[in-house]
């Protein structure tokens, strides 16, 4: 059966998408207590579809998964999508906004109804893609993360917290977007450093003409709710204003001077003003003290009726009318550049306010400190393991967690007041408050973090709060792959739950890789405008070739840098397998052979001996590297065995003498070690060689074998032989298809016929032992010869001269007085080639002449 002459994976690799599902081959039965691999999919998000990094992540997986599944183990991987409260309200609502409407003149109900039609729209896409890029997924149990099953096992995990009194409601500060209208976590929000100014003020002390307290702020808009200043206990300069109060300047009210160990005597003139509404410390000092708390920035970023005649005006146009009245005033001292961390919400780029909210909180501490155990139990491993120092020491200083969203898309959070101010939190949607038996229930508004129900994922996927066989089965999952930029934000809370809701650890690796960056180094972002379509990029490269560019670059721990000619080289690849296919399945047909995948081979030639012993140690190394999730190692011991071992000599000396079964079976045992990276082209190629082939996916993998240690030295002997010679007509200019004469000088055996056609040399052969094992000498014509001997002794001479202008400089004292270490250094490397490449040129020189 002949191949198509073009490689062309477009025409395929559909069908084999479509098939391996059609065929059911990935579909798993659950079987308690046999061994077994298993892995959630890190899952996308219902905002549009996928992008490079998802292809990444994918990729990265599926070739676990298809090892795992060819070596026989009982291999699940469970696919699925997430709901993204905050990410895909923005897109839903911008989608209302080109209409000219907003959520708020929808209501709560038609808007959740509008985000359902759109995770549809989206999810059917993302859904389609991973079809198309070969996740082989049992896809009958794909989950969403606001499925039925996946809401109760959210409903039970927060009952569960609050009855043991691990979720609290109360006030607290937090990171408010004016732009999203929500709180968002510390990890949601984004730091950017940025050249702002430090304000000096004038606060005067009531009681004492002309004295003042200066105070330095970056935000002066913020000094409207000030309701005290503060200094350091042991600063003598202020001991005197023990019970002291200070003028507040343009709101005319008298606020205390405390004392407080947070006031950093060496900062500024030592005193600090205290807002307690709008600053994390000042909300501690404020607590500590028994401060009122005045609010004067609203949640649209507006000035509050407290800010007085400034109320309504945005925050930085407060600021500006703020510090233009104190200098009015004669209260501004001076103005100093100052730079400063701005934090910025990660979704909109917003800045990000900070406000006294009451919101709902899980205390972490507890679940951190049961999660860095198991990490330091082993029953958590890091890949690479560098990571562990990041996690302990992020998860050592970990804060309380806020989990609640003013959303309205997202799981509600069981909670139900009644007007007596009492709490019900409930599995299900009680008929009576839990205290007082009043009917008169009305739920929170506000839903929980996605990351809450994120991190239920690896056993909510599976069937918990339930005992059911897939929990059974295959929890702990085995592996979690997944980028490192969001470790704390899913794999330290999946890892914090899963373990106080199973008493087990959610999955005993996690392989953080790098993220995917365009040709620049720089991340991709539709922003940006750097992002590639893997659908695009696979129908233009073939999706096998994009599997191999992003794996071959996927180093433990290192970013990758995914460019055009990674892309290139990757497809020349793929079009080198297809092409050693076409003309073996060329030669068969010649030779009469059906195509098949013979039950077993002699090997008897030193060729076959070699590639067999090749084939054995690739499979050993790829085996390892995959078991060790050093992928881009697979991947490169794949490339140099298929290239350079079986396509470069093997077919090479094949012509010579074919033996079917060997080459047969090096063949078919090569697209199975390729088959996890490569799914497509081998599967394509796998259905080719013969009518009892069912799927290659359920194939077995390759296991190592013996190595071949006299059949290796031999071939190497061969291999140096002929590159000797082609390095000899390199040198010599030589032309590549003339064939010439030569002496090769040897005692150990040899393949006379092979190193004769792959050299295209006649040799004279003399059987005498050699330092270097052989030597080989071309004898050229006389016509040759004499222009060789002319254009070397040529290119020698300059190569004397070059070297002597070097070692005038270098003998310089002047010269080697001024010029910096750098340049002697370049200059000593370049004497050291010039005089290797004339060693090289006369040693030629005494060949041609003897």
């Amino acid at each position: 059966m002949q191949l198509e002459k073009i490689y062309e994976p477009q025409r395929f690799e559909p069908h084999w998408a479509q098939w391996w599902i059609d065929s059911g081959i990935f579909k798993v039965e659950p079987r308690p207590g046999e061994k077994y691999f298993s892995l959630v999919i890190p899952p996308p998000n219902v905002t549009g579809s996928l992008h490079m990094g998802h292809m990444l992540d994918h990729t990265l997986i599926d070739i676990a998964v298809r090892w795992h599944r060819m070596r026989g183990d009982n291999t699940l991987w469970v696919p699925g999508t997430d709901h993204a409260g905050i990410a895909t309200q923005m897109v839903v609502e911008r989608q209302l906004a080109e209409k000219g409407e907003t959520r708020l003149q929808l209501g709560r109900e038609e808007f959740e109804k509008r985000v359902w039609a759109w995770k549809d729209i989206s999810h059917a896409r993302i859904t389609e893609q991973m079809k198309r890029l070969g996740s082989s997924c049992d896809w009958s149990r794909e989950r969403f993360t606001m499925d039925e099953g996946l809401s109760r096992a959210v409903r039970e995990a927060f009952v569960r917290l609050y009855e043991k009194g691990s979720i609290y409601r109360g006030e607290y500060m937090v990171n408010w977007c004016p732009r999203c209208q929500t709180a968002i976590s510390d990890l949601e929000t984004a730091h950017e450093d940025v050249q702002g100014n430090l304000w000096h003020i004038k606060y005067p002390v009531n009681g004492q003409p002309d004295r003042f307290l200066t105070v330095a702020t970056t935000r002066p808009e913020t000094m409207l709710g000030d309701t005290a200043v503060a200094v350091n206990p042991k600063d003598a300069r202020y001991t005197d204003l023990h019970g002291a109060t200070v003028r507040l300047p343009l709101m005319g009210r008298d606020i205390p001077v405390i004392f407080d160990d947070l006031a950093d005597p060496e900062f500024g003139t030592g005193v600090v003003k205290v807002t307690p509404s709008h600053d994390p410390n000042d909300f501690d000092m404020g607590k500590r003290h028994k401060l009122p708390f005045i609010k004067v920035i609203d949640e649209q970023a507006k000035m509050t009726q407290a800010a007085g005649p400034y109320a309504g005006l945005d925050r930085f146009d407060a600021r500006k009318a703020v510090v233009a009245e104190l200098e009015k005033q004669g209260l501004l001292v001076k103005i100093e550049p100052y730079a400063l961390s701005v934090a910025k919400c990660d979704r909109c780029r917003t800045i990000v306010e900070p406000l006294a909210s009451t919101q709902w909180f899980v205390k972490t501490k507890p679940l951190a400190d049961a999660a860095i155990a198991k990490v330091e139990a082993g029953e958590i491993e890091f890949i690479p393991a560098n990571w562990i120092n990041t996690w302990n020491q992020w998860m050592h200083n970990i804060r309380d967690w806020c989990i609640s969203r003013q959303l309205w898309w997202g799981h509600r959070i069981p909670a139900w007041y009644c007007d007596n101010g009492h709490i019900t939190v409930h599995r299900d949607d009680p008929s009576k408050c839990s205290t007082c038996g009043s009917d008169n229930l009305h739920q929170e508004t506000d839903v929980l973090d996605t990351w809450f129900s994120s991190g239920l994922w690896p056993f909510s996927t599976l069937g918990w709060p339930d005992q059911t066989p897939d929990f059974k089965s295959f929890y702990p999952t085995t592996l979690m792959v997944t980028g490192f930029d969001i470790l704390f934000f899913w794999v330290a809370r999946m890892a914090m739950l899963g373990i106080e809701m199973t008493g087990e650890a959610p999955f005993r690796q996690v392989h953080l890789h790098g993220l995917v960056r365009d040709p620049h180094g720089q991340k991709m972002s539709k922003t940006k405008g750097n992002v590639m379509d893997p659908l695009t990029i696979n129908d233009q490269f073939g999706t096998d070739a994009v599997r191999f560019a992003l794996v071959s670059g996927a180093a433990s721990g290192m970013d990758i840098s995914f460019t055009t000619e990674r892309l290139e080289a990757a497809r020349a690849f793929a079009t080198k397998i297809w092409n050693a296919a076409r003309f073996l399945f060329m030669r068969m047909e010649e030779a009469g052979v059906e195509p098949h995948i013979p039950a077993s081979c002699n090997p008897e030639t030193i060729e076959d001996r070699w590639i067999i012993s090749r084939l054995n140690s690739a499979a050993a190394t790829v085996n390892k590297a995959i078991e060790q999730h050093r992928y881009h190692e697979a991947a490169d011991t794949m490339y140099h065995f298929f290239w350079d071992d079986f396509c470069d000599w093997y077919i090479e000396l094949k012509k010579l003498r074919a033996d079917w079964d060997v080459i047969l079976t090096v063949f078919e045992k090569a697209l199975r070690l390729l088959h996890p990276v490569m799914p497509f082209i081998t599967e394509e190629l796998y259905q080719r060689m013969g009518p009892n082939t069912k799927s290659i996916a359920i194939s077995a993998f390759p296991d190592a074998g013996p190595i071949d240690a006299a059949a290796e030295r031999e071939m190497s002997l061969l291999q140096q032989i002929v590159l000797s010679a082609r390095q000899n007509r390199a040198d010599n200019k030589l032309d590549p298809k003339a064939q010439f004469k030569a002496k090769l000088v040897t005692s150990e055996p040899i393949y006379r016929a092979a190193i004769e056609k792959l050299a295209n040399l006649t040799l004279e052969i003399q059987n005498e032992t050699v330092p270097a094992g052989f030597t080989l000498t071309l004898e050229l014509p006389e016509a040759n010869s004499a222009a060789l001997k002319q254009r070397l002794e040529k290119e020698a001479l300059q190569l004397e001269k070059t070297i002597a202008n070097s070692d005038r400089q270098l003998s310089n004292e002047a010269f080697l007085a001024k010029a910096p270490e750098k340049v002697l250094n370049e200059m000593k490397e370049k004497r050291a080639a010039y005089q290797a490449q004339l060693e090289k040129i006369r040693k030629q020189l005494q060949e041609v002449n003897s």
